[in-house]
């Protein structure tokens, strides 16, 4: 059965109130349409929560007394507080099986969700549905009785859950060995670092095979060791049908284990939908600019004159007027381009071993890129950057100008000059896809401003090869050192 979770609080405001009616109006049509449907594991229908700030401790006394006076005599009620929504109308659903990651910025709305799904918050207006056991990690060490051993924690927490004794007793061994910390299991909670408090609580949860598992930033504590073994579970579990909720600010934990995404913002559902595009949109709000996309070739009319164009370093035939990058072999149509236009990368050029854009890389060429930029104002020490990703969006490598210490632009870049950027590497990659993304930035104090950014933007294939597997050539030293002789006797 579905736990119901439609709740409107009775003292929120006329606005809350309001609001609260609406939505509930929309679930209840949302139900008599077959929207919770029996493949359907969380189904959250207009969510909202609203909390009340006071500005001092003498106005929550004035608005506990005050108010009722008012209606009492007649008169016009006022409120000694100021509304701050936490979430505003958030709606969704998780099917069975189904990995769906949150992300956001601090302060989005990330863990008041999570804590309304989960029972522990109830939401000023809106509803939410789950159908299953619900795990939830929400914080750390949440749940544990720091005076009890984390043997005697593991039975509470399973108690909890819902499991007997007995079924606790039978998946203790598998709790214990996930959670490797040894003797400790027998001494207080209260001892425990924080990397054991977080093994010993995602094993109870994880362990308990639960319909619907909800974490909140809790792997980030573990070492890598761990969380490569914890999404080693969470894939186990997807595939035995359990839907997880993933919270994290690791925008490639996002893209590699989650089938789908919503990005939170201020308390807003500003997308939803395939990982990539909704990772892409977070990173745009990290860097505090919105969206603009470039569609023409020069970002500010006028900046560019006919006599402009023409052609740098003659052995890339790189264009520095016109926009021509989309002319290339190997552009990819579907690059997410963005940024304020103050300057425009150009053109790239891509050689393997000499030969230009070349159909397929093979392991050990030399792979050169060369790229032009137009400066439309001038610009203070311009940061260049390159990252080469999977087609997953695991991010292989990347490097930029500042990071490289290039000191050719640490410099007051003129406006309508042209910049010429060129690196190269050793392909040492695995056989597959790859992605190109380019972008050029400048930093002001600590925030940096993107002028031109071109993710994804050029595609190149790398052949498949027989000297090694997985995502990247180590040149690894293999030999044999000895072969001893059998004793015969």
């Amino acid at each position: 059965m579905f736990s119901k979770g439609e709740n409107v609080a009775k003292s929120a405001t006329p606005l809350a109130r309001e609001t609260a009616e609406k939505n509930l109006e929309t679930n209840r049509e949302n139900k008599e349409a077959g929207a919770s449907s029996s493949d359907i594991a969380i189904s959250v229908r207009g969510i909202s929560k609203c909390y009340q700030i006071y500005d001092t401790p003498r106005d929550r006394l004035k608005q506990f007394i005050i108010p009722r006076l008012q209606h009492l005599m007649g008169r016009q009620v006022r409120q000694y507080f100021r509304e701050f929504w936490a979430l505003k109308n958030i709606s969704f659903e998780v099917r069975k099986g189904e990995t769906v990651g949150i992300i956001g910025r601090n302060g989005s709305g990330k863990s008041t969700l999570l804590q309304i799904i989960c029972g522990t918050l109830a939401p000023t207006a809106g509803g939410v549905e789950t159908r299953g056991r619900i795990a939830a990690l929400l914080e750390l060490g949440s749940g544990f009785n720091p005076e009890f051993t984390g043997r005697e924690n593991i039975y509470m927490n399973g108690a909890v859950l819902g499991l007997t004794r007995e079924e606790i007793d039978g998946r203790f061994d598998s709790i214990v060995s996930f959670a490797d910390i040894g003797q400790f299991i027998d001494q207080p909670v209260k001892t425990y670092s924080s990397g054991m408090s977080v093994r010993l609580a995602f094993a109870v949860q994880a362990q308990v095979d639960p319909d619907i598992l909800i974490v909140d930033e809790a792997l980030s504590v573990g070492d890598v060791r761990f969380q490569a073994k914890c999404f080693a579970r969470l894939q186990q579990l997807k595939d035995n049908g359990t839907s997880v909720l993933l919270v994290t600010h690791s925008s490639e934990q996002i893209v590699t284990h989650c089938s789908s995404a919503i990005l939170l913002n201020n308390g807003m559902k500003l997308e939803n939908g395939e990982p990539r595009r909704v990772v892409n949109r977070y990173l745009d709000l990290l860097f505090g600019k919105e969206r603009r996309n470039i569609d023409s070739p020069q970002a500010q009319p006028g900046d560019i004159s006919q006599e402009d164009t023409g052609y740098a370093e003659a052995a890339y035939q790189l264009s520095t007027g016109d926009d021509v990058f989309q002319t290339r072999n190997g552009y990819n149509m579907h690059e997410y381009r963005w940024g304020d236009g103050t300057a425009s990368i150009l053109d790239f050029h891509l050689a393997a071993d000499g030969e230009p854009y070349p159909s397929a890389i093979t392991v050990g060429q030399t792979v050169t890129l060369a790229v032009s930029v137009k400066f439309h104002s001038d610009m203070l020490r311009p940061i260049l950057g390159i990252t080469i990703k999977t087609k997953d969006g695991v991010t292989i490598s990347g490097s930029n100008s500042e990071m490289a210490d290039v000191a050719d632009l640490r410099v007051l870049v003129k406006k309508g000059a042209t910049l010429v950027g060129k690196c190269s590497f050793r392909c040492g990659l695995g056989a597959g896809d790859y992605f190109i993304s380019l972008g050029l930035a400048t930093r002001e104090n600590e925030e940096i401003i993107p002028h031109d950014r071109r993710y994804d933007s050029i595609h190149f294939i790398v052949e498949p090869h027989i000297k090694f597997h997985g995502l990247a050539d180590l040149a690894l030293d293999l030999s044999i050192s000895q072969i001893t002789e059998p004793n015969l006797v």
